[in-house]
C-alpha cells in the first residue's frame, strides 16, 4: 500500500508499531516491508516516539525523536489501520483513534471487535438467519477442568473433520485441523496458546469462495465484488503461509466460475453479513458453496491487502485498480 498510494493526493505519515507496542516514525519505504518468508519483517524500536493528538480539538500527530527533540507532523486527515489480529482489527486502536477524534478506514468499535471474534461473528449471523458451520465454544477454563467431557460433547454434535481455531486470532494463526478425535487435545493446545476462547468447527465440504464488500458512498447500500475462490492443490487448508508467503498448494482463482444466480445470490449474503455486524469501510467474506447453498465461514473486517491478497484481487477483477481501491477507502472515511 505504500508503495502503491497516489502520492499526487495523499501525504504518508508511516507510523510503525514495535513487538514492545511502541509507536514509532517508520521509513516511507515499502521495500522493508516485503514478505519474505526466510526473513519476515518487522517494526525496530528506532527511538522515535509518535505522539496522538492530546484532544478531540486537534489532529496534530508529534513525534520525539532519539535525542529527545519534538517536532508536528502535521494534521492527519485519516489514519489506515493497516493491521491484523488482536490490537489490530478487534476494536481496540479502533477506540485509540475515536478517543482522540481522528477518522479512520474501515470498521468501527463494535464490528471490528464482532468480526475478531469468530463465536460473536457466528452468534450474530445466525440470528441475523445466515447459516454459519456448526461450532462449539469451549473456555481454556473448561478444557482444563474436563477436557474428556468437552471432547463427548463436540464429538456428539460434530462431524469429522473439525477446525480448532482461536476465537480471537486472524490470519490462520493457531489453526489445526483434526481428523480424529485422539488429535483434538494436540490441536488445543495449539489454539489456547493464542486465546483462551476456542471454536471447534465442523468441516464444511465445498468450494471456498470469498468475495469483498465495499461500503456505499453518501448513504447508499454496500456493493460486493466478483467471487474469487481458493482451490486445494497441495495443502490441508488455507493457512498463513499460503495466505502471506505464496506457498505451494493453493490457487486463487479470479473471478471464480459461478453461474449469474450464485453469484447474485453470493453478493447479496456478503452485504447482509456486512449489515448484519455493523460494518463500514471494507470487508472480505467467505463462503463456502455446498451443493444444498452457501454458508458464511467468517467476516474479515481489515482483509490483507497484499498482491496476492484476495480482497484486492477481487476488485481489480471488478473494475477497479490497486490504486483506486485505496482512493476509495480514504474517501469513505473521510466522509464520516
Amino acid at each position: 500500500m505504500l508503495q502503491a498510494i497516489d502520492r499526487s493526493k495523499y501525504e504518508v505519515i508511516p507510523v510503525g508499531i514495535t513487538r514492545d507496542g511502541a509507536f514509532v516514525l517508520e521509513d516511507d519505504d515499502a521495500s522493508k516491508f516485503t514478505l519474505d518468508p526466510a526473513n519476515l519483517p518487522s517494526v525496530l524500536d528506532n527511538g522515535t516516539r509518535v505522539h496522538w493528538p492530546e484532544s478531540v480539538l486537534s489532529r496534530e500527530l508529534t513525534v520525539v525523536d532519539a535525542r529527545g527533540d519534538v517536532r508536528s507532523l502535521g494534521a492527519v486527515d485519516v489514519v489506515f489501520p493497516i493491521l491484523h489480529g488482536p490490537y489490530g482489527e478487534d476494536g481496540t486502536i479502533q477506540g485509540l483513534l475515536e478517543l482522540v477524534g481522528l477518522p479512520y478506514v474501515g470498521a468501527g468499535v463494535l464490528a471490528s471487535a464482532l468480526g475478531m471474534d469468530k463465536h460473536f461473528t457466528k452468534t450474530v449471523l445466525s440470528q441475523a438467519g445466515i447459516e454459519v458451520a456448526p461450532w462449539q465454544t469451549v473456555t481454556a477454563r473448561e478444557w482444563a477442568a474436563s477436557a474428556p467431557e468437552v471432547e463427548v460433547s463436540a464429538a456428539a454434535a460434530l462431524t469429522l473433520p473439525v477446525f480448532v481455531k482461536p476465537a480471537r486470532a486472524g490470519s490462520s494463526v493457531g489453526v489445526s485441523k483434526v481428523k480424529e478425535w485422539s488429535q483434538l487435545s494436540e490441536a488445543m493446545a495449539v489454539a489456547l496458546a493464542e486465546d483462551d476462547r476456542v471454536l471447534i468447527e465442523e468441516g464444511i465440504v465445498g468450494r471456498e469462495v470469498e468475495c469483498g464488500v465495499l461500503q456505499g458512498r453518501a448513504g447508499a447500500a454496500p456493493r460486493a465484488s466478483v467471487a474469487g475462490e481458493i482451490v486445494m492443490t497441495a495443502r490441508e487448508f488455507y493457512d498463513f503461509d499460503a495466505k502471506y508467503l505464496d506457498a505451494p498448494g493453493i490457487d486463487l482463482v479470479c473471478p471464480a466460475a459461478l453461474t449469474p444466480d450464485e453469484l447474485a445470490e453470493m453478493r447479496s449474503l456478503a452485504v447482509r453479513a456486512f449489515t448484519a455486524i455493523g460494518c463500514e469501510g471494507l470487508a472480505r467474506v467467505d463462503f463456502f458453496l455446498t451443493p444444498s447453498g452457501f454458508v458464511i465461514n467468517e467476516i474479515n473486517t481489515m482483509p490483507g491487502f497484499t498482491p496476492i491478497s484476495m480482497f484486492p484481487k477481487c476488485w481489480i477483477a471488478s473494475g477497479l485498480t490497486y490504486p483506486e481501491i485505496i482512493d476509495e477507502l480514504i474517501t469513505l472515511a473521510l466522509e464520516v
